[in-house]
């Protein structure tokens, strides 16, 4: 019997989040042998838009100029999406668990509930607003759990930002595509992005340090390239596209929800490999946070915020409704396509 459309683009979602979720548990690792954040992302980003680059010139079929019509999309998603997320979250789990810092990011969602809000000024639905209040409450039991060790208030901190970076991203990505290939925009943010790295790192501004010495991988040791190689080729590059192609064929909404699967595809790693594991508060808190995402996602009107297009965009290429909209609960991968993907019919 043939697979329907959503059943593959479920399975090509799955290979997405279990990409992605690896992230933070190997670059953890570099961390603690002596590399800086702002080192380990530009590393990361530029390995992840090399490989992309050859996939992105094809889709572009030499259409150069759609790159300067995104040229602002494309500069805010390599400074908000890629540069300032992701240094802030891999300076997050410096100081905090994996599992922690990705389940704060993932309230993502509940900003972007109070964005649309105080964009629109219309109450969201009452299942909307318990789905954040459940996702809160999981949040203050994962930051702060009854009788546990306290956590880092600067890397919970520096976590939150990253939520506030990442909402954002979710924003500028669901912008009209004005005909800029998804895969397009994710090797161009991700170039982009490292060199802006680069350029402030020259500055000062951002501490950068590199270390050659061998890091702790299950519990041996291993060579410093691996994890770096792991991250860049396949939490990077190979993550990004299979979510763009999860994105194109699932659409947006449903997408989104299936990228939660990171989350628990992060802190399965970060047990693994990093012998990380959250207390019983903190995994019930955990199930609060995605439970009352879950209850976000059940209002499909609440995607229907549409984004004006931008004044350049051409009026035949605006996105659809549904994928014009701040998506809340998109992971990062099905956020760089959402602006083209196309809906699925789930019934």
């Amino acid at each position: 019997m043939a697979l329907s459309q959503t059943s593959k683009g479920l399975a090509v979602a799955v290979v997405a989040a279990a990409s992605f979720g690896l992230s933070g548990a190997f670059i953890k690792p570099l961390l603690e042998s002596g590399w800086s954040p702002a080192a380990a992302v530009t590393a990361r980003v530029l390995i992840g838009g090399v490989v992309l680059a050859p996939f992105a010139i094809l889709a572009l079929r030499g259409r150069w100029a759609t790159l300067w019509r995104g040229r602002w999309r494309l500069l805010g998603m390599a400074l908000i999406g890629v540069a300032g997320t992701q240094v802030l979250y891999f300076a997050a789990i410096e100081r905090i668990p994996v599992s922690t810092a990705i389940l704060i990011e993932y309230l993502a969602p509940v900003v972007l509930v109070l964005f649309v809000w105080a964009r629109t000024r219309r109450a969201p639905k009452a299942v909307v607003l318990a789905g954040s209040a459940v996702a809160i409450a999981g949040l203050l039991l994962v930051v702060s759990p009854g009788g546990g060790k306290s956590l880092d208030v600067v890397g919970v901190a520096l976590a939150v930002t990253a939520m506030l970076g990442c909402a954002g991203y979710y924003i500028i990505a669901a912008r009209p595509a004005d005909g800029l290939p998804p895969v397009a925009l994710a090797a161009g943010g991700l170039l982009a992005g490292g060199v802006a790295l680069l350029a402030v790192s020259a500055t000062g501004l951002l501490p950068w340090v590199v270390s050659t010495r061998d890091v702790q991988l299950f519990g041996h040791p291993a060579p410093w390239w691996i994890p770096l190689a792991v991250v860049g080729v396949l939490a990077t590059a190979l993550a990004y596209a299979s979510g763009i192609t999860a994105a194109n064929m699932l659409g947006s909404r449903l997408g989104s929800f299936a990228g939660l699967l990171e989350v628990v595809a992060a802190t399965f790693y970060a047990w693994l490999l990093l012998g990380e594991s959250l207390n019983a508060l903190q995994l019930l808190g955990g199930a609060l946070i995605l439970g009352g995402i879950a209850l976000v996602r059940v209002d499909t009107s609440g995607d229907a915020v549409q984004e004006a297009p931008a004044p350049e965009a051409r009026p035949q290429q605006a996105a659809a409704p549904d994928e014009a909209a701040a998506v809340p609960g998109a992971g990062p991968l099905a956020a760089s396509g959402a602006a083209t993907a196309p809906e699925v019919p789930l019934g």
